[in-house]
C-alpha cells in the first residue's frame, strides 16, 4: 500500500494558461526538454518551418500556428511525474481551456514580459479563482524589451485581485537583459546562450554582497539598480505563505524567457516544491480522497480523430483516486454499465503508449465506441456516486449549417454529432423539427472555421453555413413548461439540445427578462450542466 501511496503522492498535475502568443507552448516544451520527454525542441510557428511544437497535433493547428485542442504531456522530472495540461490560449477556444481546468491540481498563468495582464488572462484567471485552484505565475519574454517589473506586478494585482510574491527577479530586459536574481539565496544567475533548442549550458552563480565580482558580471549601473530594486522589493512585495499559494490567494511570480532557457529550469524546480499533490475531489456523496479510495475517474475531454487512419474517439479521464489495472472492470456510472477501458493510453500529443497501470493524478486517454459524454463518471463496480458536473459554457455566436451534397447526410449527422460531443461546439435543433435543420452554436467564431475543417477533411463533407443573429441563449430549468405555451417576443426562438432540452434563442439581452416577466414561474439559466 505504501508503494501506491507513494506513486500518487509524486505525481503533479498543472494546466499552463496563457494570452495568445504568450509564449505558453514554448515554455511547455522547455520542461518536456528538462524531463528528458523530446530531445530538440520544434517550432511553434507553423509556416516557417516544418517542426511544429510537440503539443500541436492537429493539421488546422500546424497551418495555422495556434493551438486549438488542449493536449496532455506527462514526463518525468526529479522523482516527480508531471501531467502538464497544454490549453489553447486563442478566446475562441477558451470552452475547452474551462473543461481541462476542471483537470488540474494547479495552473500556471504565462504571461507577456512587454504586454502584461490580457484580455484572455482575465478570463481564465477568473475560472481558476471560481475553483479556487493554485496559481503560479511565469512572467515570460525577458529576451525582448520589458514593462516595468513593479509595474507588471501591480497589473498582476490590482486586475486579478490576487497578492504576489517574486521568487526571482530580472536583471535588466531585452538587449540588456541580465540574469535574474534568486531572492532565496541571494544570489545572481546567469546563463550561457541555450538558445539552440537543447538544455545544454552553463549557470553562473554570483553571490550579491560579492560587490566586485556582480559589477564585474554585470556592470555598475545593473548591480546599483538591483541593490534599490532588492531593497525596495523586500520592503514592499507580500512575505511567500504556502498555504496562502495552495488556497489560491498569493501567486509565486517567477521571470524568464522560455526561448532561451533563462530561468525555466529555476521556475521547474521550485514550482514543483510548492504545488500539491493529487486533491481530493467532490462527488455528491462527499469528498473522494486519491489515495484513500478505490479508483476513481471523470471525463473532461473527447477529442476524435486523433488517428486519421483510425478515425478513432478518445475520452480524456482524470483519475481522481486510486490505482488503475489493466483488465480491471469499472462502472460507467451515466450509462449504469460495468465494462473494460478498452486500449486505456497515455497521449504525448499525437503519440501513444498503453498503459498497464496509472494512478490519481494521471489522465488516461481511453478508447470511446461513442458512449461517454463530458463529466462522466467511472468508479469500481461496488460503489456508487457522481462527481460533479461540468459547467456548459453559453454559446455567443450561432449559425445554421447545410451540408452541399444532399446524398452525403449520413456522413454530415455522424460527423458534426461527434464533434459536437467533444464540446468544442454545441448543436441545436429547430423546436419541432429532427435532425433536418441544424443550428450550431460557439464560444468563438473560429471555431465556425474548424467546424468547416474538420468536416471536409476528416468526414468528406461540405457545408455552408449561415450565420444567425443570436447572441444570447437560455437554458430552460423547469422541464414542465409547455414550450408551445411560451409567450415570448419577436426576437426570440425556441430550439432543442441533443438529450432534447428546451431552449431559447434572443437577438438582444432585454428580450431575457421581457420573456421572463410575461412567463410567471419561468426560470432561466445562463448555462446548462452535462
Amino acid at each position: 500500500m505504501s508503494n501506491y501511496k507513494q506513486e500518487i503522492n509524486r505525481r503533479r498535475t498543472f494546466a499552463i494558461i496563457s494570452h495568445p502568443d504568450a509564449g505558453k507552448t514554448t515554455l511547455t516544451e522547455k520542461f518536456l526538454l528538462y524531463g528528458g520527454a523530446i530531445n530538440l525542441a520544434g517550432s511553434v510557428k507553423g509556416k516557417a518551418t516544418a517542426r511544429h511544437a510537440v503539443s500541436d497535433w492537429m493539421e488546422i493547428e500546424k497551418e495555422r500556428g495556434i493551438s486549438v485542442t488542449s493536449s496532455v504531456l506527462q514526463f518525468e522530472y526529479g522523482g516527480f511525474c508531471i501531467n502538464i495540461l497544454d490549453t489553447p490560449g486563442h478566446q475562441d477556444f477558451s470552452e475547452d481551456t474551462y473543461r481541462t481546468l476542471m483537470a488540474a491540481d494547479s495552473a500556471v498563468m504565462v504571461i507577456d514580459a512587454s504586454k502584461g495582464v490580457e484580455a484572455q488572462t482575465r478570463k481564465l484567471f477568473k475560472v481558476c479563482v471560481m475553483r479556487k485552484i493554485p496559481i503560479f505565475t511565469f512572467i515570460n519574454k525577458l529576451d525582448r524589451d520589458a514593462n516595468d517589473t513593479f509595474e507588471l506586478l501591480d497589473e498582476i494585482e490590482k486586475e486579478l485581485g490576487i497578492a504576489t510574491c517574486p521568487v526571482n527577479w530580472p536583471i535588466g530586459s531585452g538587449k540588456r537583459f541580465r540574469g535574474v536574481y534568486d531572492r532565496d539565496r541571494q544570489c545572481v544567475l546567469m546563463y550561457s546562450d541555450t538558445e539552440k533548442g537543447t538544455k545544454e549550458g552553463e549557470t553562473t552563480e554570483i553571490s550579491v554582497s560579492d560587490h566586485g565580482k556582480l559589477t564585474e558580471a554585470i556592470g555598475q549601473e545593473a548591480a546599483d539598480t538591483l541593490r534599490d530594486e532588492i531593497e525596495l522589493l523586500d520592503g514592499a512585495s507580500a512575505e511567500f505563505d504556502l498555504d496562502l499559494v495552495r488556497s489560491g490567494d498569493l501567486t509565486p511570480v517567477f521571470f524568464g524567457s522560455a526561448l532561451t532557457n533563462f530561468g525555466v529550469e529555476f521556475f521547474l524546480q521550485h514550482f514543483l516544491k510548492m504545488t500539491t499533490t493529487p486533491l481530493p475531489r467532490k462527488a455528491d456523496t462527499g469528498l473522494i480522497v486519491p489515495d484513500e479510495n478505490d479508483f476513481s475517474a471523470f471525463v473532461f475531454k473527447i477529442q476524435a480523430n486523433m488517428n486519421k487512419a483510425h478515425r478513432d474517439r478518445i475520452a480524456f479521464m482524470r483519475i481522481c483516486s486510486g490505482k488503475y489495472e489493466a483488465s480491471m472492470e469499472v462502472k460507467h456510472v451515466q450509462g449504469g454499465k460495468v465494462m473494460r477501458l478498452s486500449q486505456p493510453q497515455q497521449i504525448m500529443a499525437s503519440e501513444r503508449k498503453i498503459l498497464d497501470e496509472a494512478y490519481a493524478g494521471d489522465i488516461i486517454g481511453v478508447f470511446d465506441p461513442g458512449i461517454f459524454s463530458i463529466g462522466d463518471t467511472l468508479c469500481m463496480p461496488k460503489e456508487q456516486f457522481c462527481y460533479e458536473g461540468i459547467p456548459t459554457f453559453a454559446p455567443e455566436h450561432f449559425a445554421r449549417v447545410r451540408q452541399v451534397d444532399t446524398m452525403k447526410r449520413k456522413q454530415f449527422v455522424k460527423g458534426i454529432t461527434q464533434i459536437a460531443q467533444e464540446g468544442a461546439i454545441q448543436i441545436f435543433q429547430e423546436f419541432n423539427t429532427g435532425m433536418e435543420e441544424i443550428i450550431v452554436g460557439v464560444v468563438g467564431v473560429l471555431q465556425f472555421d474548424v467546424l468547416k475543417y474538420r468536416l471536409e477533411n476528416e468526414y468528406n463533407v461540405e457545408i455552408r453555413l449561415e450565420n444567425l443573429p443570436y447572441e444570447h441563449i437560455r437554458w430552460i430549468e423547469n422541464k414542465e413548461i409547455d414550450l408551445n405555451k411560451l409567450t415570448g417576443t419577436s426576437d426570440m426562438k425556441k430550439i432543442k439540445d441533443l438529450k432534447g432540452n428546451p431552449l431559447l434563442l434572443f437577438v438582444n439581452a432585454w428580450s431575457v427578462g421581457m420573456t421572463l416577466e410575461r412567463n410567471e414561474g419561468l426560470k432561466l439559466s445562463e448555462f446548462g450542466r452535462d
